[in-house]
C-alpha cells in the first residue's frame, strides 16, 4: 500500500488548486446532492449549472459502423451512471436535476464517437448492474472498477485510474497508512463496492494478526454515511478518491487521511467502461475512447474537473483487475 500515491497526490492537488471554494458549508445531509458554488484559484468559476457547454468529438465512421445493429438501431446510447451523488465524478448541478461531472462528460465524448445520442439513466449503484443484466441500458461509466469477480459477466474498456480515500471529521487525529491503522474502527462504504472488498481484506489480515475488528457500516448514499460520520457513529468513509477529495474541500467539514490504490499492492487499479458480456459493444467503446485520449478532449475533460492526474495513456479492454475476494 502507498500513503499516497505520487499520483494520488497529484490528483489531491490539482482537487485543492481547482477548488477555492465559495461557500457557507453543508450542514444539512439533503444539500451532499448539489455541490456548492466553486472558483478555481484564477478565478474561473467551475461550471455547476445545467448548461455544461460540453466538450464533442467528430464521429469515426469505421467505429460507428462496428456498433452492433441493436446499439444503433434507435440512434441512442443508453448509459447509466450512479444517483448524481459524487462530485466531481457524477453529480447534480444547481437544478438539482442535472447529472454533471466528468463520468457524463466522458460517456458523451464515446457516444459522438460512436455516432449518437447520449441518453442518461440516473439509478442506484445495485440497479446499475441489473440494468446491464436485462439489457434496459447499453453502457455504464460510473466509476466502476475492474474486478476479476465482475469480469465473469461484464466487459470493460480502462478510462481512468481508481483511487480510494478514507475520508474522516476535519478534527480527526488519526491517519491511515495500512490495515493495521483501521482496527477497531468503524468504517462507513456503499454496499458492494470495491471500497467494501478491500475493507474486508484488510479486517481479515488484521484478525489474523489478533487486532481488533474493524466494524463495516454499508450505506447507499452520501446523505446518510456524511450524517453518520458528522454525527460520530462512523470513523471514516471510504469511497471514490477523487469524490472524498472534492467533499472535503467543499465542505471544509471533513479530511482525507489515507488514499490507496483500489487494487491492493501490486496492480494498479482501473475504471472502466463497462457492458454486458460479450454484447459486442466493448471493442468500438475502447477505439472510441482511445480516439479522444489521443485529440486531447479527454484530457481536457479531466481538467474540467481536475482529475488530470487519473489519465490512462490508452483504454484497454478487460484487463486484469482486482483478484477475487
Amino acid at each position: 500500500m502507498r500513503h499516497p500515491s505520487g499520483r494520488v497526490a497529484a490528483a489531491l492537488t490539482a482537487l485543492s488548486c481547482c477548488l477555492a471554494l465559495v461557500v457557507t458549508g453543508c450542514a444539512n445531509p439533503e444539500s451532499e446532492k448539489t455541490a456548492p458554488p466553486a472558483k478555481a484559484a484564477d478565478g474561473t468559476q467551475m461550471n455547476l449549472s445545467p448548461s455544461q457547454d460540453r466538450l464533442h468529438a467528430q464521429r469515426i465512421a469505421a467505429i460507428a459502423d462496428s456498433v452492433p445493429e441493436a446499439v444503433r438501431e434507435d440512434g441512442f446510447l443508453d448509459i447509466v451512471n450512479l444517483a448524481g451523488t459524487e462530485p466531481p465524478l457524477s453529480f447534480y448541478a444547481t437544478d438539482n436535476q442535472t447529472v454533471i461531472g466528468v463520468e457524463p462528460d466522458l460517456a458523451t465524448l464515446v457516444a459522438d464517437v460512436l455516432g449518437l445520442k447520449p441518453r442518461f439513466h440516473t439509478v442506484s449503484w445495485e440497479n446499475i448492474f441489473i440494468g446491464l443484466d436485462s439489457g434496459k441500458y447499453e453502457l455504464a461509466m460510473t466509476n466502476v472498477t475492474v474486478t476479476e469477480e465482475r469480469k465473469d459477466k461484464y466487459d470493460f474498456a480502462t478510462y481512468r485510474a481508481d483511487e480510494v480515500a478514507f475520508e474522516a471529521s476535519r478534527d480527526a487525529d488519526w491517519t491511515v497508512r495500512g490495515p493495521n491503522d483501521v482496527a477497531g474502527r468503524t468504517i462507513a462504504v456503499t454496499a458492494g463496492t470495491n471500497q467494501e472488498q478491500l475493507l474486508r481484506t484488510w479486517d481479515r489480515q488484521n484478525r489474523a494478526k489478533n487486532l481488533d475488528p474493524v466494524t463495516v457500516k454499508n450505506f447507499q448514499n452520501p446523505a446518510d454515511y456524511y450524517l453518520a460520520l458528522g454525527s460520530g457513529r462512523v470513523d471514516a468513509y471510504l469511497g471514490p478518491g477523487p469524490a472524498g477529495a472534492y467533499h472535503a474541500a467543499a465542505s471544509g467539514k471533513t479530511k482525507v487521511i489515507g488514499t490507496f490504490s483500489s487494487s491492493g499492492d501490486g496492480l494498479e487499479g482501473r475504471i472502466g467502461a463497462t457492458v454486458r458480456k460479450e454484447n459486442g459493444l466493448i471493442e468500438p467503446v475502447a477505439k472510441a475512447l482511445n480516439v479522444v485520449m489521443a485529440d486531447g478532449t479527454y484530457t481536457e475533460v479531466l481538467k474540467r474537473w481536475g482529475l488530470q492526474a487519473e489519465a490512462l495513456p490508452k483504454s484497454e479492454v478487460n484487463p486484469p483487475g482486482i483478484p477475487r475476494s
